[in-house]
């Protein structure tokens, strides 16, 4: 070994992208860089010895760590059942019902459509809710932010909105969306796929607006939102109603009452209510008890 050797460790890390499931990356970080001294009486081997302990000994650590998150995601994954993908979906089940694939960024101005508020109605959603000011809402699955600005002026700026979303291409757009509007209590919130990233009792409301159907592991990113939720916090599933063939939506981008209370009630959460006086939605709300 050369005066300036280095020893190193290569360190595989898992990134997730938001929406996208990625490969393998790798980090190659220094642990020790050692200099030659003239009066060093030391031996190479007993030089050298220390840094492949301390190499093994990282390296163990990591295989011991990375075999435990790999099982970790294995007995999660056993919620779900693989089937042959159709056309609209991602070949994973949950509870019954193929998950949807998730609509891209790339697809966020028909989020914006200006249809959009005479065929959904949002005011009689936010009229239903009954938010009061000084709340703290969660609203995953964000997008553009349509409906973020609407909840922020329910809680006035004593409250917050948490806009949560994985895709960062989603929370650029709702940024800036939020910065023409001049609304100072949103707090965009960069989530996983199977996490909404919030602390834990913060929130009063977390709702999601057509998001729930194509979340690609609905049972962990509902496990976060129910540890996020304040005691009686509620969550509001808004889906394209199933029931209605008459809603022109795709049918795995839409979702039952019966199939949404299946699901929720799995997690500890109470049905409440079910609001129906929406054109083609139900909004179906839930308290963690």
């Amino acid at each position: 070994m050369s005066a300036t050797d280095a020893a190193t460790l290569i360190v595989a890390i898992h990134g997730k992208p938001a929406g996208v499931i990625s490969g393998k990356s790798f980090l190659r970080k220094p642990i020790m860089h050692r200099t030659r001294s003239r009066n060093c009486s030391t031996s190479r081997t007993h030089r050298t010895l220390p840094i492949l302990l301390a190499c093994l000994s990282a390296l163990a650590l990591l295989s011991s760590a990375d075999t435990g998150a790999e099982a970790q995601a294995a007995t999660a994954d056993t919620r779900y059942e693989r089937v042959v993908p159709s056309r609209d979906g991602v070949g994973k089940r949950y509870m019954g019902r193929e998950i949807a694939g998730v609509m891209g960024w790339e697809g966020a101005q028909w989020l914006e459509r200006e249809s959009r508020a005479r065929e959904e109605r949002p005011e009689l959603l936010l009229r239903a809710l009954a938010l009061a000011p000084g709340m703290a809402v969660a609203d995953i699955g964000a997008g553009t932010g349509y409906y973020t600005w609407q909840l922020a002026k329910q809680v006035g700026s004593g409250g917050r909105v948490y806009a949560v979303d994985v895709q960062p291409e989603m929370i650029s757009m709702l940024d800036s969306q939020m910065a023409k509007r001049g609304v100072r209590n949103v707090v965009s919130v960069l989530g996983s796929e199977t996490s909404v990233k919030l602390p834990p009792a913060s929130i009063d409301l977390a709702i999601m607006v057509d998001v729930y159907h194509e979340l690609a592991y609905p049972a962990e990113v509902l496990d976060s939102i129910v540890q996020a939720l304040k005691p009686g916090g509620r969550v509001v599933f808004v889906e394209y109603r199933a029931e209605d063939p008459a809603v022109a939506i795709k049918p795995l981008h839409k979702m039952s009452e019966t199939q949404v209370r299946r699901e929720a009630t799995a997690h500890g959460l109470k049905w409440e209510r079910s609001i129906e006086s929406l054109p083609i939605q139900h909004a179906i709300v839930f308290r963690k008890p």
